[in-house]
């Protein structure tokens, strides 16, 4: 199991970034021997952190070797910082460009990765899971399948927020900066199910998306909107829960059954 962290410069966030791997290009032919997974050529899973969060969470708190040891999966873990993985205009400051383009080229040329769709998966928590569905709808020609656990589906939460809010993570001024205008949020393209629907409506392809939140996460109600969104959207995805609340226990238990029913789809 070839494990590593490097530092590259990134043309969107204008400096030095670090993103740590896992590739199972090394394992014993005699430990994966029944494994269906291991018949086929490896794909790639980029995982994404949550809020306070950086490329090494899904490394020592996370089960990422076991994922790549599992499902012949090369794993990659960015730091986007707490961002949600959303562009803004300012020089250097684009996140999501980041996590589905930049660095999926980068590490495709890096380490030899394959280029298919069909090959490549994006996953995450909390803030990352949403960020995982929104990547997943803004770049669809790139990703195949999305696995988002306890996913920060904030934006119903946020809209028309006034200067002086405070909640238990963040400040208006942090919403406004990281969302843009707080009125207007729920009709742009920072809204999943804005992307969502402009997909649909042209016909496109959308990748198959996998959730599940525990039903003691206090993100749990957030997560009901996006369900039944999809559900009248009759969307190609699925909705788990299971007892829980927002921490890494659930999340790698149910990261397996994300990946189970993704790489099962394509």
């Amino acid at each position: 199991m070839a494990t590593g962290r490097l530092r590259f410069y990134s043309i969107s966030q204008m400096g030095q970034v670090n993103i740590s791997y896992v590739i199972p290009n090394d394992i014993p032919p005699i430990m994966v021997e029944g494994n269906e997974h291991f018949k086929r050529p490896m794909k790639t899973l980029y995982l994404l952190h949550g809020f306070s969060g950086n490329e090494s969470d899904w490394e020592y708190n996370g089960v990422a070797e076991d994922i790549a040891g599992k499902y012949n999966l090369a794993v990659i873990m960015i730091t986007g910082g707490n961002n949600f993985y959303l562009d803004r205009k300012a020089t250097g400051c684009q996140y999501g460009t980041f996590a589905g383009e930049e660095v999926v080229n980068y590490t495709r040329k890096l380490f030899g990765l394959s280029e298919k769709r069909e090959d490549t998966l994006i996953g995450g928590l909390s803030m990352g899971g949403f960020g995982a569905i929104h990547t997943a709808l803004a770049y669809p020609e790139t990703f195949g399948g999305v696995v988002a656990l306890s996913s920060a589906l904030i934006i119903h939460d946020i809209a028309g927020l006034k200067e002086g809010f405070q909640d238990m993570m963040a400040n208006y001024d942090y919403y406004r900066e990281v969302f843009g205008d707080l009125d207007k949020v729920k009709e742009s393209d920072n809204n999943p199910e804005v992307l969502y629907t402009k997909l649909k409506d042209k016909g496109a392809k959308i990748p198959p998306i996998y959730m599940a939140v525990g039903t003691e996460d206090f993100l749990y109600e957030n997560n009901q909107i996006m369900r039944r969104f999809f559900e009248e959207n009759k969307a190609d995805f699925t909705y788990e829960e299971g007892p829980g609340i927002h921490d890494w226990n659930f999340w790698n238990e149910y990261i397996f059954k994300g990946l189970d029913w993704v790489l099962g789809k394509i």
